[in-house]
């Protein structure tokens, strides 16, 4: 009996199944906090931009 439990409690130690999971949760998660980070960026330069544009077309008076 317990030479039985000892051999799958070592089949279990060696699965790595489990461990794949885990990888692609930790890779899946660094992507999305990428895509998050890059996101802030755009949208920090791009609002300025679209600020320093509209004062430069506001500016011209010209219509």
């Amino acid at each position: 009996m317990i030479l039985l439990e000892t051999k799958t409690m070592m089949k279990f130690l060696k699965d790595e199944s489990g461990a794949v999971t885990v990888d692609w949760v930790v890779l899946t998660a660094a992507v999305v906090g990428l895509a998050i980070a890059a996101y802030t960026a755009i949208e920090t330069n791009s609002n300025t931009l679209i600020n320093a544009a509209g004062g430069a077309v506001a500016g011209q008076n010209d219509f």
